[in-house]
């Protein structure tokens, strides 16, 4: 039996993380597989019960876990919080205590909707991308950080130990033999040592995969290629902070911020799966929310930490089925489709990998 950490969050997190239990629950009648879910608190949730963004009792069952699935956190509520206070110190807290270091977040195109996005069909058309992140250490780490001269000096540091692109580059050309073998190493080398060093790693690195093909990027090259024509990548790797920001670029690709997933893993094995939405607080409760990055999410959990790659397609394909009918919520908008609620998509979805039509009923079920 696989235990999993429910860690519903703040604003749309327990909205979401309710499809994805809804989801594996139908894997389980399909497949008979088992799966053990104990929920937690963290963020603002965790705040207004405990006093603090990540409970002890978070961290000890996270560790014990064999995944975790993270709806979202934040709000408005807490933003005039003490830093300490935050609901994202929940989610960087929990981060370091499980030593998560690599962020995966594919990012395809979806034929159903190519016309959501701000960019022409025809240069999106079949992207298919997957950016493997480092997320433990980079600018956003780095001592010292502080102000100087009474306060007219602010400093940051750009900090990279080896063996820290090491583990992440590995992941990496790891990530890129099980896709199309193709690698994008994304740096400031003409510009950073930090950069220098990555690429000297990465260089190093190839040799132990030839059959990867691999290239090195400037970050700013990568930023307009994104855009301008995104087929050309399979799998890039990078620091923290290009990282974040590429991935957020990327997303216009898919039309939706509500169709990302991701996942953050450890070296031992465990992941920390979320989509990448945000926790919405404008439209929780209302019935609204896109619940399909959660179900890739989902998706993504069963790859990757439980190698049940057979049930993860069967979900993808699930939604792809979905969106090709025309089926959406309020935020994909596609032309001459059915809009549905967050529990009739996930009804949707489930009738689907219990490979039922769909009918009528189930929209009315939920109207």
């Amino acid at each position: 039996m696989k235990q999993i950490v429910l860690l519903p969050g703040d604003g749309i997190g327990p909205e979401v993380m309710e499809a994805a239990t809804d989801i594996l629950q139908a894997i389980t009648n399909e497949y008979g597989h088992q799966f053990h879910c104990e929920q937690h608190a963290i963020g603002g949730a965790a705040i207004d019960e405990y006093k603090t963004p990540l409970p002890d009792q978070t961290i000890e069952a996270s560790k014990r876990a064999d995944a975790i699935l993270l709806g979202a956190v934040g709000g408005k509520k807490w933003d005039k919080n003490p830093v300490h206070l935050r609901p994202e110190q929940g989610l960087l807290g929990i981060r370091k205590a499980l030593n998560l270091y690599a962020n995966l977040r594919p990012v395809q195109s979806f034929p159903a909707l190519l016309h959501a996005s701000p960019l022409k069909e025809d240069v999106i058309k079949g992207s298919d991308i997957l950016i493997v992140r480092e997320l433990m250490s980079g600018l956003y780490f780095g001592e010292p950080r502080e102000r100087r001269e009474d306060g007219h000096v602010a400093i940051d540091t750009l900090y990279y130990h080896r063996k820290e692109i090491e583990r992440i580059v590995e992941t990496s050309f790891q990530s890129a033999m099980q896709r199309n073998k193709h690698l994008t190493s994304v740096d400031k080398a003409n510009v950073l040592e930090t950069s220098r060093l990555w690429r000297e790693v990465v260089d190093e690195m190839s040799e132990k995969y030839p059959e990867v093909t691999v290239e090195h990027v400037l970050v700013d090259a990568a930023a307009m290629q994104l855009i301008t024509n995104p087929n050309r990548f399979d799998v890039i790797v990078t620091e923290n902070m290009f990282g974040d920001i590429l991935s957020d670029e990327a997303s216009v690709l898919t039309g939706s911020l509500g169709m990302l997933p991701s996942a953050s893993l450890s070296m031992d094995g465990v992941g920390l799966y979320e989509p990448v939405h945000g926790s919405a607080p404008d439209i929780a409760g209302q019935g609204i929310a896109n619940p399909l990055g959660m179900i890739l999410t989902v998706a993504m959990m069963l790859r990757h930490s439980f190698q049940l790659n057979d049930e993860a397609e069967v979900i993808e394909k699930a939604v792809n089925e979905c969106l090709a009918e025309g089926y959406h919520t309020a935020d994909l908008h596609i032309v001459n489709g059915t809009e549905v609620s967050t529990e009739q998509m996930t009804r949707l979805i489930v009738e689907k990998i219990a490979n039922k039509s769909v009918s009528d009923s189930i929209l009315d079920t939920y109207s």
